[in-house]
């Protein structure tokens, strides 16, 4: 199948591509970007002239930030092409309702994607956890911003949603692999003095869990959650794809590059399915941390 990425920026060059490379179900057939391009591939700088001239490409994934991105989903799924977003999949909750109902209508696939729930030892996590009753459970995710999205203003903008850019994906791991559902009862923001998002947050949730999630780790980086249940210690690290069970690794790697295969394998067997995916927890919790926290102003930051 044929398919157009659109916003070729650092994620999309890094995971997107290589993964579409590999891909026996998906052809990338053209590119939509200011600036970036895919050699040998067609290059378009205007999402309405792609949709316009490759009238044969059937899907399109969205890597742009989540402030633009509702009106080039919007012409997607206007042009009746199945739609893939990445995380988080809109600035608000009300937009991505909005594609969900528009998708429908238009009878087209639409998948929010969250790369983290695809991570190795996740799915091992979660059908390890069935059954058995949560004591506490820490989260620590903490990575140096100017690595991962280095000089991206955007991030640290209104609607970049600042450290929930990568803390949202613990959190659409948390979601998934709990045998109850959990909802936020605190939150602490620390947003720079010349910035509108947070670098840090702490969380505190239901069932003992707390998060830590910080931008200005250096060194080695923290993506790990540790649980205490009552049959004992379970741990996930390396962002999902390490399992421990009493401290012994159980499964998983140490490599984060299985996680957008699976995710476009995933939106294959959606879109021949005839099928959405379209999970907003996650961003949920987001969103109440923003309307719970207490708010401190932290040093300025520059990239």
């Amino acid at each position: 199948m044929q398919i157009a990425l659109v916003g070729i920026g650092k994620i999309a060059l890094d995971q997107h591509v290589p993964a579409l490379a590999a891909s026996p179900d998906w052809d990338l057939a053209a590119t939509v970007s200011r600036n970036g391009r895919v050699p040998g591939v067609e290059a378009f700088s205007s999402i309405d002239e792609m949709l316009a001239t490759r009238q044969e490409i059937g899907t399109v994934s969205l890597c742009l930030p989540p402030v633009p991105r509702l009106a080039a989903a919007q012409a997607v799924l206007r042009a009746g092409r199945h739609l893939m977003l990445e995380k988080p999949p809109g600035a608000t909750l009300a937009e991505v309702h909005a594609l969900r109902d528009m998708a429908a209508a238009q009878g087209v696939s639409l998948f929010a994607t969250w790369h983290s729930r695809m991570a190795q030892a996740v799915a091992a996590a979660k059908a390890w956890l069935v059954g058995r009753t949560i004591h506490e459970g820490r989260i620590t995710w903490r990575e140096d911003v100017r690595k991962w999205h280095p000089g991206q203003d955007w991030i640290f903008e209104a609607g970049g949603m600042g450290v929930f850019d990568p803390g949202i994906n613990a959190l659409s791991i948390l979601t998934e692999i709990l045998p109850e559902p959990v909802h936020l009862t605190a939150a602490e923001l620390d947003v720079p003095a010349n910035r509108q998002a947070p670098i840090a947050a702490r969380l505190s949730l239901t069932g003992g869990i707390t998060a830590d999630f910080d931008f200005r780790q250096q060194g080695p980086q923290t993506w790990d959650m540790e649980f205490l249940t009552d049959a004992g210690p379970i741990a996930l690290r390396m962002g999902g794809n390490i399992l421990e069970i009493d401290g012994v690794q159980a499964e998983g790697r140490n490599s984060i590059m299985g996680e957008y295969p699976a995710l476009y394998h995933r939106m294959a067997r959606l879109v021949r399915n005839g099928s959405s995916d379209v999970d907003l927890v996650p961003m949920v919790l987001v969103a109440d941390a923003f309307a719970l926290a207490r708010r401190t102003t932290a040093d300025p930051f520059e990239f």
